[in-house]
């Protein structure tokens, strides 16, 4: 085993996170606010669980013949998959949808209800993405995957040149291989790497826990349709396929260009395994805002486009996000620190596109991460 060695972050420069959770929790106790969900939130969680299976109910007790109202079906479905992944279980697996404990852990489990882990993603997106975001070989989501090259520190390969092109019909692909192979993956990892241990939990659970979910997803999900639908298997297969290419290719395309854009910093540990800035700059430096003024689009995607303040304040609840980002932009001006965001969608996707091609170039070079300029703000 190779146990996981955590990073250390700087401890200069304290006074801009400590200043902005002051005025963060001024704002929640001047508006006498909860800092979880809401009655709008439990509504959208009623719409999302309803947009994924509603559809499923209809397919199989309808008696539809026709394939192109199941592939509609399985479209609606995809979109169900990525609702609940980005605004029902995330919430929920971040401890920010309810004080309650046991309410975010059965709610964390509709990612295993859909076919992926809880207890992986936990693992891979609040341990190792939200600490340590951008760092090459500890964030997963930047790190060496394949043919993709999502970071300039990554090993280069002749492929990377092209992957402005190939990245497209790839990213849907994401939630499919979750299912049939990555949780497989990352469970075994983390255990050899101690991780699993390191979270208190008991790998012999989780694996059994693992199994179980998935078998019982996989008979629900495809066998059943199999069954049971006037459909022959491979075509009931193309459906299930098409409904996790929908979530997938949404969930990256969201994700991504939070991240992985030209503005955003790779940081390098130092030799003695400590990064340059503190946690609360190093979340300022590496990540970024889209589409904020969009309410029905901030709506469906769980308002993980309010990427900074979801970093900076991720057991927060979503619903939240739009009335604290000015409060987070101002205090960041203030200590002399960007606050990286893009006016619309499509301009976040291009500027990700961008940067695609930017680390698919072998002499690409890294945005420092150091900001020498700032000077301590009295």
């Amino acid at each position: 085993m190779t146990p996981f060695q955590p990073l250390r972050f700087s401890k200069t420069r304290t006074d801009f996170y400590t200043t902005l959770n002051q005025r963060v929790n001024e704002y929640f106790r001047t508006h006498q606010l909860c800092r979880h969900a809401n009655n709008q939130m439990r509504v959208k969680t009623a719409f999302m669980l309803a947009l994924y299976f509603v559809p499923f109910i209809v397919m199989m007790t309808a008696g539809i013949q026709s394939v192109w109202i199941m592939a509609g079906l399985c479209v609606l479905m995809g979109l169900g998959i990525a609702g609940i992944g980005l605004s029902v279980m995330h919430d929920a697996c971040h401890g920010a949808y309810s004080k309650n404990p046991a309410v975010n852990r059965w709610l964390g489990y509709t990612l295993n209800v859909i076919g992926a882990n809880a207890f992986n993603w936990k693992i891979q997106h609040n341990v190792l993405h939200h600490t340590y975001t951008n760092v090459n070989d500890v964030d997963e989501d930047v790190s060496q995957r394949g043919i993709f090259r999502l970071n300039p520190h990554a090993p280069w390969k002749p492929i990377h040149r092209f992957q402005y092109i190939y990245a497209w019909p790839l990213y849907g692909l994401m939630t499919f291989v979750w299912v049939f192979v990555k949780d497989i993956t990352r469970l075994r990892k983390y255990q050899r790497d101690g991780l699993v241990e390191r979270v208190q939990g008991s790998a012999r659970r989780e694996w059994i826990m693992l199994f179980v979910s998935k078998t019982l997803y996989l008979s629900y999900a495809l066998v059943l349709p199999m069954v049971l639908l006037p459909f022959a298997w491979w075509q009931v297969f193309l459906g299930f396929f098409l409904a996790h290419y929908v979530a997938g290719f949404i969930l990256a395309v969201i994700f991504q260009p939070a991240h992985v854009t030209s503005d955003s910093v790779f940081p390098v540990p130092d030799e003695d395994n400590t990064l340059e800035n503190n946690w609360a700059i190093h979340q300022i430096l590496t990540t970024k805002n889209f589409a904020n003024k969009s309410t029905w689009f901030s709506w469906y995607v769980g308002g993980l486009n309010f990427q900074i303040e979801h970093h900076l304040f991720p057991t927060i609840c979503h619903v939240h996000y739009k009335r604290l980002s000015p409060i987070v932009q101002a205090t960041a001006l203030e200590f002399g620190l960007p606050y990286y965001h893009e006016e619309t969608f499509l301009k976040a996707i291009y500027e990700h596109g961008l940067s695609l091609k930017q680390f698919g170039d072998k002499n690409c070079v890294a945005v420092p991460a150091a900001l020498p300029e700032l000077e301590e703000v009295a």
